[in-house]
């Protein structure tokens, strides 16, 4: 299970919302699998199918995260056009066996469709989120 704050959850869903209708795609940092810190990322890609962390900053961010004693507790993303259920590029993507793969649905300007993951060895399972005020 995914226990996030409503204020993380906020900024996912502002960020999707901002960068739609290309994908937005960004980490939450923490430790002992809470997450605490927002760290938007650019999609690389710029694109509304597809998203890809840039080398350069997953390598910064990641090295920041390690200075700081922290892991990457959430990845996530959008979906612009389709429900929040990982893609198999997704799948292929998914590096981080203790992380938390979140993907925010902007394809309905009024609703929000915010599900998260585990996704291992190219298995999906979807997870319960608890949101806490």
């Amino acid at each position: 299970m995914l226990t996030i704050s409503q204020e993380l959850v906020d900024k996912i869903v502002a960020h999707a919302r901002a960068d739609h209708p290309d994908e937005a795609c960004g980490v939450i940092a923490g430790r002992n699998g809470v997450p605490e810190r927002f760290i938007p990322m650019e999609n690389a890609e710029r694109s509304p199918t597809f998203y890809r962390f840039d080398s350069m900053e997953q390598f910064r961010v990641w090295r920041e995260m390690d200075d700081r004693d922290e892991e990457p507790v959430v990845i996530y993303h959008s979906h612009t056009a389709t429900e929040a259920y990982p893609s198999r590029t997704d799948v292929s993507y998914a590096s981080e066996p203790q992380a938390h793969y979140v993907l925010v649905s902007t394809k309905d300007a009024d609703d929000v469709e915010f599900r998260s993951y585990r996704i291992l060895d190219g298995v999906i399972e979807e997870e319960e989120v608890r949101f806490l005020p």
